[in-house]
């Protein structure tokens, strides 16, 4: 994937910097896989705003992805890969020999034509998921299920992959992109590869009004506010406003929030920023 940068003949374009889409094969995405989108801007039912910096925007369609790739021993060719506003990274669509058509997160390197499997029988290829106990130790994979059936909920988005270390009886010890080492069962499902789209983080907005159009709203300071409205406002001049804090002054630097009596709290074997010895 290539980046693209602008010559500087406007303000809005002189530091912009995004995708080539040089991958996207289509802009048309399958009408059978679409649904609307309802907003909020930040509303909850009773038309209160319960999450600020939040509305507007362009309008957007859902895409149902596979997330659970359970259609063992049935190959697929790879359709299109396409552009998803709902998620980072690319998507792939499917075209199962039964006629049936899906969508899943496309892995960096994925081509039209190419044919994926997923099961049992497959072989450990880019695009392929297996279940973790038939995959190679240190192959890259993304796309992980936490709990058996439940669909892909980790290593999802642009770019990341995490890494098979290991087998331990009935778990797999997996090293996830933010560094923490962890178990998961074996009989949860993975996909080969890394998620497409890796240059995503180096991507520049160039302007204020292509946040709006993602519907992000301006974010105002703490240490702007009042004291009323935020532990951080106040003071004479431009203050600090000491230690950095959120509005309900829960600490933002450091301070540890994950409740360590948590039943998955046994399966985590070092967290991210566990200190090296």
């Amino acid at each position: 994937m290539a980046l693209k940068k602008y010559k500087p003949v406007t303000p809005g374009q002189r530091f912009k910097v995004i995708s080539a889409f040089d991958d996207i094969t289509t802009n048309k995405p399958e009408k059978s896989l679409l649904c609307p989108k309802p907003r909020t801007g930040g509303r909850n039912n009773r038309g209160k705003m319960t999450i600020r910096y939040r509305g507007g925007g362009h309008k957007k369609m859902y895409r149902f992805i596979d997330f659970k790739r359970d259609k063992d021993g049935i190959p697929a060719v790879v359709h299109s890969i396409e552009y998803d506003p709902n998620r980072t990274a690319y998507i792939a669509l499917l075209h199962y020999a039964d006629g049936e058509k899906r969508y899943m997160i496309a892995p960096n390197g994925l081509k039209v034509g190419q044919k994926v499997h997923s099961g049992k029988d497959a072989e450990p290829e880019i695009g392929n998921t297996l279940y973790l106990r038939d995959i190679p130790l240190g192959s890259s994979i993304h796309a992980i299920e936490l709990h058996p059936h439940q669909g892909a909920a980790l290593v999802r988005s642009a770019g990341t992959a995490a890494e098979l270390t290991g087998k331990e009886g009935r778990y797999a010890v997996v090293k996830m992109p933010s560094g923490e080492v962890r178990r998961i069962l074996i009989q949860c499902r993975a996909t080969i590869g890394t998620t497409s789209n890796p240059d995503h983080g180096l991507q520049i907005l160039g302007k204020a009004g292509r946040s709006r159009w993602r519907g992000i709203r301006p974010r105002n300071r703490g240490v702007a506010m009042n004291p009323v409205d935020h532990p951080m406002g106040g003071g004479e001049g431009r203050a600090s406003g000491g230690h950095p804090r959120s509005r309900n002054s829960k600490k933002a630097k450091g301070a540890k929030t994950r409740n360590t009596n948590k039943g998955s709290q046994k399966l985590i074997i070092s967290h991210r920023n566990a200190k090296k010895k």
